[in-house]
């Protein structure tokens, strides 16, 4: 419950800012970390396939901490479990940075991922708390724009000041930005007192929401195709575009561009027809990510088709808003639960695409793969809104039949 004379000294688009901020942090560690593991296994004394298990177990730490972390934070205020959760953030990331070995860093590179959904996941309930209800998902999209900011500015220059410093820099500077977000939630964020009936319990009753379980299943799967075309992207970039490597980060960059796009265009759309924009998010993937097949063999038509499937990751956004639509009491795990169902799809789809090029088809086979998956997150959003019709049917029939007992 809202403290009836919280502080507000701060403009609601700063608030904004420094949630945006810790996410931010978030995307650099994410993206980031791949980019550094040449450097990364060399300085752990390893080989790069080995070091890449740090970011599968960083993966982990997410699905694993989405829930957990919410639901035992469930009697905090949102403004102090932000707090704790940034500050664990920065801790983790500030050890990874000084991991003697490489079994230190999987430890440290989990306990990294445990805060992130439910860092965005309470960031985004309490940005959407401070604007009226028709802007919600521009509030979250917002929060989201740190993620994608991440991928254009902090990730290379992460990998630069790797490259040049050594990669435990790129560690530390996600320190930094993490201690700021703490700096700036404790100064700026109103602060709220927590809810009297919030329990672990009643956090949990939103897995017994089937809308909850769809909404989470069209972001498993429909976003899976985005990571199956995104994590071949360099490869394809070379073997197919036939573009010196030095044109790779580039166009990685168009996609970060095409994802902040999407982040402020989109969500103007959804505040007014939330679930019809998911809908014709996921066919704008379909179709985007089928094109992608042939516009990867000219530098152009591929960056056109990369800018057109990065403005569909503002699935994720859409979908946040959508569970706080649907979990009624528990809105804090299923926010949470948003993240790590892109942390499955984050799995699923390069999976997918991996098994299908080693299977001989090639390179662009990934784009057919990655449509494939978006028409399948389509195939749940149309059960969700079959069933979401259904409900509405049956609720005035219950209402006359209850009154006619």
């Amino acid at each position: 419950m809202p403290d009836p004379t919280p502080d507000r000294p701060a403009s609601v688009g700063l608030i904004h800012f420094a949630l945006a901020l810790g996410g931010f942090a978030i995307g650099v560690t994410e993206f980031a970390t791949m980019s550094l593991l040449p450097y990364m296994s060399r300085g752990l004394h390893i080989d790069e396939p080995t070091a890449g298990n740090v970011i599968s177990v960083y993966a982990l730490g997410v699905v694993v901490g989405a829930p957990l972390l919410t639901v035992f934070g469930a009697r905090l205020s949102r403004r102090t479990l932000l707090i704790v959760l940034m500050s664990l953030f920065a801790l983790a990331n500030g050890l990874s940075a000084l991991a003697p070995s490489y079994h230190a860093m999987l430890v440290f590179r989990f306990l990294s991922g445990l805060p992130h959904g439910a860092y965005f996941g309470i960031a985004s309930l309490v940005a959407a708390s401070l604007v009226p209800p028709e802007q919600r998902t521009q509030a979250v999209g917002r929060v989201m724009l740190g993620l994608t900011t991440a991928t254009i500015i902090g990730v290379p220059f992460a990998n630069w000041l790797g490259q040049v410093a050594g990669w435990r820099w790129g560690f530390s500077v996600v320190t930094v930005c993490a201690l700021a977000t703490v700096v700036l939630v404790l100064a700026i964020v109103p602060r709220d007192r927590p809810d009297a009936d919030a329990s672990p319990l009643r956090e949990l009753g939103a897995l017994r929401r089937p809308q909850v379980w769809l909404t989470l299943g069209i972001g498993a799967i429909g976003f899976g195709g985005l990571f199956a075309v995104y994590t071949y992207l360099a490869s394809t970039l070379v073997e197919v575009t036939g573009v010196r490597s030095t044109m790779v980060p580039l166009v990685l960059a168009v996609f970060g561009i095409g994802m902040t796009a999407g982040n402020l265009i989109i969500p103007r759309f959804a505040d007014r027809a939330l679930m019809p924009t998911a809908g014709a998010l996921l066919v704008w993937s379909a179709a985007s990510l089928a094109v992608y097949t042939v516009a990867a063999h000219h530098l152009w038509s591929i960056i056109l088709a990369v800018f057109a499937i990065g403005l569909g990751g503002a699935l994720g956004t859409v979908l946040q808003t959508r569970l706080m639509d649907v979990a009624e009491d528990a809105q804090g795990l299923a926010a949470a639960l948003n993240h790590s169902a892109f942390n499955t799809a984050n799995a699923l789809g390069p999976w997918l695409a991996g098994m299908v090029v080693a299977a001989g088809y090639g390179w662009t086979s990934t784009g057919w793969v990655g449509c494939a998956l978006a028409l399948g997150g389509l195939a749940v959003w149309a059960l969700a809104l079959l069933f979401t019709v259904a409900d509405r049917r049956q609720r005035p029939i219950s209402v006359s039949s209850q009154a006619g007992a």
